[in-house]
């Protein structure tokens, strides 16, 4: 017997017009009608993709992270967790969980900026704004744009495309998506107008014939970077990098302080550049570069350094994009700023075997790389994997070499080392924030540890929710990673539902004279057909090894403490529906919610929360859902590479349903979005 859901979220008003708003605030935690129920999250860690995290370049410790359609967070270095910030988004705002891009103050370190906002198609009816605190992101005000902005659209690990100018920090930029150009604020973001002299506004489109539009957006600017050794305190930087959506042109400058703008001589053509690092000490831009804005697909790149003095160009890619070895693009681009010359740079899609990092301590002239082939499929690591706080990241596999369980991670857009702190990285993945505190250990030639640091990010498509009167107090149906059965509400699940295995489970219901039969209808990663399956007892999660890993797929949520049930998620094609069931074979109550695009949710995206009072709790949405959690692999047919120390896409891959023009490891072409599939 179903739970009822719990009631209305609290909404947000905001009045503006054109750009110059009034100013709306929001508290983190908005006023609300008295009641009985002390919430809290139900423990998952992660669930979806990451693709920004912003280390403040100037205060320790203080740490963004924003995620597609799941809000945005603030690390807390006591607690080892994240802060969730923008749980007071309402219904009516609900696109406001997707955010686009973060900005952190180095000056008045307690200033941080988002742009938010989920689509830029009419899926999301309303248009995106720049949000602005002063206090860390405890309130907010914001200025709403008269444009959309898309957090869950094509291209949103590229970044960031917000920023702060650190000689002058009332003045910000803005690059638009969606061929709205640049825009900039000198008041601390509470104004905004376009800067009309700049000259391309971008042209790239995932799949311009792409009818539901999603892939065939302008993903138009793509990242701004300040050189602060043109400026001094007080005054305007001078010198002010843009990159644009545009493989022809895809770096432009200002050297006056935005005065003007120009294309840079000489630079680099026929890619994108996904991230671009300044180092103001030796004078240089770095700029990483893919043949698609990702997040999913791009097969080459390359990595070039730009010298400010001397205006020359020099690829310093440690697989050059030329090289027969070459199956990937590059993304997750950073800099040791106590080191400026150390560079850490990845594979912005590199589905099989694993990602790839590689790590340079002399300016990107030499390079070592976190795993090597030795005799194949055998590897040698720089790294060792600890994921014993969140255990489901190994999503139940236990795969054939080369690959292994848990995967470096896929979709690495963003790949940050402390600024005040060598030893210290974080970067995201479709699934989580992984990260470690003794990276220096890799250039002694020692084995570094990294794991998971992502307790407090909840970031979840929570789909259906039951809380039976005996078993489990929680049950939950989620996108992309199946679902959970949680025995302790606290504590993180050790797996997912893997027997049977679901790419997403979209409704739940128990019998209620017996309630350990459940049932529940489900995407499936490997029917072709819908199917159903009998349950004696609640779902529970398989023993390793007894999951098929699943399409890429990521989940996200924004919390809010009451919320009422919605319809409607992103992406791409959903897998064929599958189904378990009670033994009568009795259909669920739940929708199946499948459709031809993504309709508008009532409303935001929901991570599961619980009362501290006896009754029991449910509460839930179905979401506008992003990314890819759970990681691909090759069909088992597919042939290993022709030699052990190859890198190069196994021969016969495409035969195994892996497009050849994708590259290797490239997932399958999907088709139009709909519900369960995320993309």
């Amino acid at each position: 017997m179903r739970r009822s859901h719990l009631g209305a979220v609290v909404s947000a008003l905001l009045v503006a017009a054109a750009v110059v708003a009034t100013p709306f605030t929001a508290a983190g935690a908005p006023a609300a009608a008295a009641e009985s129920y002390t919430w809290k999250n139900v423990r998952i860690d992660g669930g979806g993709f990451v693709p920004g995290i912003v280390f403040n370049p100037t205060e320790k410790d203080l740490i963004y992270a924003r995620t597609d359609i799941g809000g945005m967070y603030r690390w807390e270095q006591a607690r080892q967790s994240w802060t969730p910030l923008l749980d007071w988004v309402g219904a009516d705002r609900w696109g406001w969980n997707g955010v686009v891009s973060v900005a952190t103050d180095p000056v008045q370190t307690n200033r941080v900026y988002a742009a938010v906002g989920m689509y830029t198609t009419g899926w999301d009816p309303d248009n995106g704004a720049i949000l602005r605190s002063a206090d860390r992101g405890a309130t907010w005000q914001a200025t709403e744009l008269p444009f959309k902005n898309g957090g869950n659209m094509p291209g949103r690990g590229m970044g960031e495309r917000l920023a702060v100018d650190p000689n002058r920090n009332s003045i910000l930029y803005y690059g638009a998506e969606g061929g709205n150009g640049l825009w900039r604020s000198t008041d601390f973001g509470a104004t905004w107008a376009k800067v009309t002299n700049f000259p391309n506004v971008g042209n790239y489109r995932a799949d311009p014939s792409d009818p539901n539009g999603y892939n065939g957006q302008n993903q138009g600017l793509t990242w701004v970077s300040f050189d602060r050794s043109t400026g001094t305190a007080g005054t305007a930087t001078q010198t002010v990098y843009v990159g644009v959506a545009d493989k022809e042109n895809p770096v432009y400058r200002s050297t006056n302080g935005g005065a003007s703008w120009e294309r840079i001589a000489g630079q680099p053509t026929g890619y994108l550049a996904h991230k671009g690092v300044v180092d103001p000490v030796g004078g240089f831009l770095y700029i990483a570069t893919s043949d698609t804005g990702g997040p999913y697909d791009g097969g080459k790149g390359d990595v070039w350094r730009f010298d400010r003095a001397t205006g020359a160009w020099t690829r310093i890619s440690p697989v050059p994009s030329t090289s027969t070895d070459a199956y990937f693009g590059y993304s997750g681009l950073t800099i040791d700023r106590q080191r400026p010359n150390t560079l850490m740079v990845a594979t912005q899609t590199s589905w099989w075997p694993d990602a790839i990092f590689w790590r340079s301590t002399d300016g990107g002239a030499t390079w070592t790389r976190i795993w090597e082939f030795t005799s194949y499929p055998n590897r040698s690591k720089r790294y060792t994997m600890d994921v014993s706080s969140v255990p489901w990241l190994t999503f139940g596999s236990n795969p054939a070499p080369p690959e292994e369980a848990p995967k470096l991670g896929w979709m690495n857009e963003s790949v940050e080392i402390d600024p005040h702190d060598s030893n210290r990285f974080l970067y995201g993945t479709g699934a989580t924030i992984y990260g470690s505190t003794d990276l220096t250990r890799w250039d002694a030639g020692d084995q570094f540890t990294i794991r998971p640091m992502v307790k407090g990010l909840e970031e979840t498509a929570v789909l259906d929710l039951v809380s039976p009167p005996s078993g489990a107090p929680l049950i939950s149906a989620l996108g992309d990673i199946g679902g959970f059965r949680h025995t302790d509400l606290d504590a993180v699940p050790p797996m997912m539902f893997t027997q049977p295995n679901f790419t997403s489970t979209t409704s739940l219901d128990y019998a209620e004279t017996k309630p350990a039969v459940l049932v529940g209808p489900a995407t499936s990663p490997t029917r072709t057909a819908p199917t159903t399956a009998t349950s004696r007892s609640p779902l529970t999660a398989g023993r390793p090894g007894s999951r098929a890993p699943s399409r890429p797929a990521s989940t996200a949520a924004a919390r809010s403490p009451r919320r009422p049930t919605a319809a409607g998620s992103s992406g791409r094609r959903a897998t064929p529906a599958s189904g378990w069931c009670t033994r009568s074979g009795s259909a669920p109550r739940g929708p199946r919610r499948r459709a031809s695009r993504p309709t508008r949710p009532s409303s935001p995206t929901g991570s599961t929360r619980t009362s501290s009072t006896p009754s029991p709790a449910a509460c839930s949405t179905s979401a506008p859902t992003a990314g890819r959690a759970s990681p691909p692999r090759p069909p088992p047919a597919c042939p290993p590479p022709a030699t052990s120390s190859s890198r190069r896409c196994p021969a016969g891959r495409a035969s195994c349903g892996w497009p050849a023009r994708a590259g290797c490891g490239a997932p399958p072409t999907p088709g139009p979005p709909s519900p369960g599939w995320r993309r």
